[in-house]
């Protein structure tokens, strides 16, 4: 693999009209910057429907995009909206976050307005056919939901949540409307996602994808094929998800996300699963599977537990189900997040599978030294970051971090002091000269923001997930910036490796 390099930010942070960032003119002029700027990837976060809290990471489909990233002018335009129409809702009037209230109450509306002009044609046809695998199910779950004020589908009369066929069909006979509206959604989504996908990569630029390893309790998912699930014979979770107290958690980390039955999964040839993957790689050129380690050991925590104390470790299916989705699929072309605490048999499925792993700088200046996550102990396959979506911005950190950390880093970089306007840049180079194979850097450090900028802090809710980049904040002169360090450290693409 060649030494290339690439930007990491979620397509809701994107500069655009309406609230949020979406497959806008400014995702396409995005795209141009990016090649202009000599990278060659663009890493974004899942593109699923949110729900409550608004993650990415707890999605009402693993396989649904997110109705909030339709760009409503592409919509104006095929003469499905008018402008006068978008104008009349509020979605929010700060360029620079994202108020989730507004837009959940007017996105909707005006996608349904959208809706009744819609008229269905072959391609709207084939596509419901393709994907009839998931679409029916998700189409379905999501009208029965709204149907019901919202409620997740555990607390559904049991007919439903066990779906008895009888009452199914009834379902489907009386919500009609909403199920075709939810299919028009993803419609949409998917001839918008696909085309800015296309042109990215005829400009050169590959599309990083994440999934994450678990599925939402609340998801069509878990409600269509239980079967998949640790569930017991009413359906409800025998044990949950979640990570084991550590030094930043007492009580450790309790996610509530169902655990796979590994058994059923793989007595049925890890079927799920290579649809799954196959999905994923029609979405994305490259695909970063979340808390990798969790395919080797889970942590168990019994339903019910308020904490994540009394959980236990419990085998995965390994190598197994990456040698069986690659003998159906061919070579994958995967990012493993193996970040956190390793054990030997972690380490050596990340070596068996030979994808690369996670390096961030941020993590990197224990002042006892040693640390593997310091530049010059990474190996080539890897993918180093200043930080990830869960850090703080690598100016943030900084100035939150300990003066020990501080003070080794400063020694570590044979730097006196450094520049406040120049701050994150510092350890951009750092990262960018390393010999990981690809380095991925998050906006908000090539624009040096501070802690505000931050998009997430774990096990936190309410106020994630919500910046936004602003129109023009990603000028020429960041641009040129970006292109001279990554021609400096050898990661242009092959054919543009000359002096700029």
């Amino acid at each position: 693999m060649n030494r290339t390099s690439g930007v990491l930010l979620p397509v809701f942070s994107l500069p655009s009209k309406y609230g949020i960032g979406c497959f806008s003119k400014e995702a396409y002029q995005f795209v141009d910057q990016l090649r202009e700027a000599g990278q060659s990837y663009w890493q974004i976060l899942p593109l699923g429907p949110t729900g409550y809290g608004d993650s990415p990471y707890q999605s009402f489909s693993t396989y649904a995009g997110n109705p909030y990233f339709i760009d409503l002018e592409t919509l104006i335009k095929e003469d499905l909206l008018t402008k006068k129409e978008c104008k009349e809702y509020d979605f929010g009037d700060k360029a620079e976050f994202i108020n989730y209230e507004k837009i959940y109450y007017s996105r909707f509306k005006v996608l349904k307005k959208a809706f009744e002009r819609f008229e269905k044609d072959e391609a709207y046809d084939n596509f419901i056919k393709e994907n009839a695998y998931w679409l029916d199910d998700y189409s379905l779950y999501m009208a029965i939901k709204d149907s019901k004020g919202g409620i997740s589908w555990n607390e559904w009369e049991d007919a439903l949540k066990n779906r008895e066929e009888t009452a199914l069909e009834n379902a489907r006979e009386e919500l009609a409307e909403e199920i075709d509206f939810y299919k028009f959604q993803q419609y949409e989504f998917d001839k918008q996602w696909s085309q800015l996908h296309a042109y990215a990569n005829k400009q050169g630029i590959q599309i990083v994808g994440d999934i994450p390893i678990y599925v939402a309790f609340d998801g069509a998912d878990t409600w269509a094929s239980p079967e998949l699930f640790q569930f017991d014979e009413e359906n409800n979770p025998v044990a949950v998800a979640g990570c084991p107290p550590d030094d930043f958690s007492a009580t450790g980390q309790l996610w509530g996300n169902p655990l796979y039955n590994w058994e059923y999964h793989k007595k049925t040839g890890y079927g799920w699963w290579i649809k799954r993957i196959r999905h994923c790689l029609k979405l994305y050129d490259v695909v970063r599977i979340d808390h990798f380690r969790g395919f080797d050991e889970y942590y168990s925590i019994p339903y019910g537990n308020e904490t994540a104390v009394d959980g236990t470790w419990m085998p995965g299916p390994g190598m197994d189900l990456f040698h069986t989705i690659e003998e159906r699929l061919g070579k994958l072309n995967i990012i493993a997040e193996d970040l956190g605490f390793l054990t030997e048999s972690v380490l050596q499925m990340l070596s068996d599978s030979r994808f690369p792993g996670m390096k961030v700088v941020q993590f990197a200046f224990d002042p006892n030294g040693g640390s593997t996550y310091l530049p010059h102990n990474y190996p080539e396959n890897s993918v180093v970051y200043t930080g990830t979506h869960d850090n703080d911005t690598t100016r943030g950190w900084y100035h939150s971090t300990d003066k020990a950390t501080r003070d080794f880093a400063k020694e570590y970089m044979n730097a006196q002091r450094l520049d406040e306007d120049d701050l994150a840049w510092d350890f951009i180079r750092l990262a960018m000269s390393s010999m990981a194979n690809l380095c991925v850097t998050p906006m908000q450090d090539l624009l040096n923001l501070d802690g505000k900028a931050r998009i997430n802090v774990p096990s936190t809710l309410g106020g994630n997930w919500t910046w936004r980049m602003e129109k023009g904040q990603f000028d020429e002169k960041a641009v040129e910036r970006l292109k001279r360090m990554t021609w400096l450290y050898e990661r242009l693409p092959e054919k543009e490796n000359k002096v700029v």
